[in-house]
C-alpha cells in the first residue's frame, strides 16, 4: 500500500473511531442512520457488545458466524476496528482460548480496548501493525477472520502469505469483504476516497480465489452474501470525502458485491 494510500485509509478510520465514541455515526459500507452491522449480527449478538463498538463498526458481514470458533481456539481479526468481531469471537473460545485484534489506526485501537473493558471480555488483545506484516509468529492461530478490510490493501498478496504464515496447519481463514465481478472502471480504481469507501480496492472475484491458492490455500470457497443497488452504491460515495456521481453509482451497483471467503491451510 503506498503511504499516501494508508494515510488516507488511517485517517478515515481515525475519524469513524472519534465519531463513534461521541455515539455518532459510522459506516463503510453506506449512510444509513443505523449502523449497517446491526443488520449483520443477530440480537444475542448486539446485545453482547458496548454501542460504541457496534457505532465504530464498518463491515459488510458476520465472519464470527463464518468461522465457527470453537472452545479453547486462537482467533486473530485482520483489521479489527472497534473490537465487535474480537470480542464475539473471543467469548466463542471461552477462557482456554484467546482473541486477538490487528489495526493500524491508534484511535481505533484505544476505542476497542475500552470497549473489551465495558464488556467485561478479558482473554483479547489488540495488536497494532499492518494486516500485510502480521506481528505474530509462524503457525500461532487457529482461526483468521476479516471484516470489510482486506479491500482496502494495495499488496492482498502479501497479506494472504502472512495469513498463511500464522495459521497453524489445519487453521482457517473466514473474512467477508468486498469483491468485484469484473473490473471497475479506472476512474474508480484510482480515486484514493473510493479506496477508502471500501470500492476501488475490490479484487476480482477470480482473482481473489486464485491469489489465496496461490498462497498455498486449499478448499478456498466465494458466497456472495449481499449485492448492491445504485441506492446502495450512492451512500457509499456519499461517505466521507467522497463525491456522489451517477455514471460511478452505476458502475460500482454493478460491479462489486459482499461476500463471505472461507479457506483452509493444510494439516500436515
Amino acid at each position: 500500500m503506498t503511504d499516501d494510500m494508508r494515510d488516507a485509509v488511517r485517517q478515515r478510520y481515525a475519524a469513524a473511531a472519534r465519531t463513534a465514541s461521541c455515539c455518532g455515526e459510522a459506516s463503510c459500507c453506506g449512510g444509513k442512520k443505523e449502523p449497517i452491522s446491526v443488520d449483520l449480527y443477530s440480537p444475542e449478538e448486539i446485545a453482547e457488545l458496548p454501542a460504541e463498538a457496534l457505532l465504530a463498526s464498518l463491515g459488510c458481514g458476520n465472519p464470527v458466524a463464518l468461522a465457527e470458533i470453537s472452545e479453547g481456539e486462537v482467533v486473530l481479526d485482520l483489521g479489527s476496528g472497534g473490537g465487535v468481531d474480537v470480542l464475539l469471537s473471543a467469548r466463542r473460545a471461552g477462557p482456554s482460548g484467546k482473541a486477538y485484534g490487528l489495526d493500524m489506526t491508534d484511535e481505533m485501537l484505544d476505542l476497542a480496548r475500552r470497549n473489551a473493558r465495558k464488556a467485561g471480555v478479558q482473554n483479547v488483545e489488540f495488536r497494532k501493525g499492518h494486516i500485510e506484516a502480521i506481528p505474530l509468529p509462524d503457525s500461532s492461530v487457529d482461526v483468521i477472520i476479516s471484516n470489510c478490510v482486506i479491500n482496502l490493501s494495495a499488496d492482498k498478496e502479501r497479506v494472504f502469505a502472512e495469513a498463511f504464515r500464522v495459521l497453524r496447519p489445519g487453521g482457517r481463514l473466514a473474512v467477508a469483504d468486498i469483491v468485484a465481478r469484473c473490473e471497475l472502471p479506472g476512474s474508480v480504481i484510482a480515486n484514493v476516497d473510493l479506496w477508502t469507501a471500501c470500492v476501488a480496492g475490490a479484487l476480482l472475484d477470480r482473482d481473489y480465489i486464485r491469489l489465496l491458492q496461490d498462497a498455498g490455500f486449499r478448499n478456498v470457497t466465494l458466497q456472495s452474501i449481499r449485492e448492491y443497488t445504485p441506492e446502495d452504491a450512492r451512500a457509499f460515495l456519499a461517505a466521507p470525502d467522497c463525491v456522489p456521481d451517477e455514471e460511478v453509482a452505476l458502475a460500482v451497483a454493478s460491479s462489486i458485491y459482499s461476500a463471505f471467503v472461507r479457506a483452509e491451510k493444510p494439516a500436515l
